[in-house]
């Protein structure tokens, strides 16, 4: 396995900066932006969700950031793990609200109703800042591996582990704020069924946290 798999993030930005020859620079690049693309995905996902109430391919989203970033790199002046992931939610809000723009666009007849892209880039900066203390307060002690790298990259790549179903409930309760009612409701289950499920999935996500294995 090739020693920059083990690298920090903060490692890896300086590897990238002083990498000789592109595909060098561009195999660095890709291994420093595979860290978020859990965190960027989730990120994707809920604001498309909330915004309008559809789920986008967030993949895409991701894949179209990751390019972006790519091209723009040179323009990154930051070196700590912090400063690189504002800068990926940056690009990925601006592509998301861009997304949004053109489905709203698409559905609406009036185009001269407001559908403007600094509209919908205002809304999407404004709930991604509950999203970010959310992912990064899932209720736990952190663990000396989350302490040593951005607590909401990290849930992010746990929450990827869970089994779907609950890494759905946590998605809507936690990170959407949707009620028990409307959680139930996009998951087919009764109130009292997710609540349970969202017990559980909780439960599993701090034994992860927490370095435990889980039951």
């Amino acid at each position: 396995m090739d020693a920059a798999s083990h690298s920090s993030p903060t490692a890896l930005i300086a590897q990238v900066r002083q990498s000789h020859g592109e595909a060098r620079r561009r195999q660095r690049l890709g291994e420093l932006l595979e860290l978020y693309r859990n965190y960027l995905k989730l990120l994707a996902r809920t604001q498309v969700d909330l915004h309008l109430q559809s789920r986008g391919d967030a993949s895409d989203l991701v894949q179209e950031t990751f390019l972006d970033a790519c091209g723009d790199f040179h323009q990154f002046r930051g070196t700590t793990e912090a400063e690189l992931m504002a800068w990926l939610k940056k690009i990925l809000i601006y592509n998301v609200a861009k997304f949004i723009q053109r489905q709203v666009v698409a559905k609406k007849r009036d185009a001269r109703r407001d559908v403007s892209l600094d509209r919908h880039l205002a809304a999407v900066n404004q709930s991604s800042a509950h999203f970010e203390a959310a992912l990064a307060s899932p209720g736990s002690t952190p663990s000396v591996q989350v302490s040593r790298r951005e607590r909401a990259a990290v849930v992010a790549d746990y929450l990827a582990q869970l089994p779907p179903a609950y890494r759905e409930v946590i998605l809507l309760r936690n990170l959407e704020s949707l009620p028990f009612a409307e959680v139930g409701r996009r998951m087919q289950r009764t109130s009292g069924a997710v609540r349970i499920l969202w017990v559980r999935a909780l439960d599993q996500l701090r034994t992860l946290l927490e370095g435990k294995k889980p039951i």
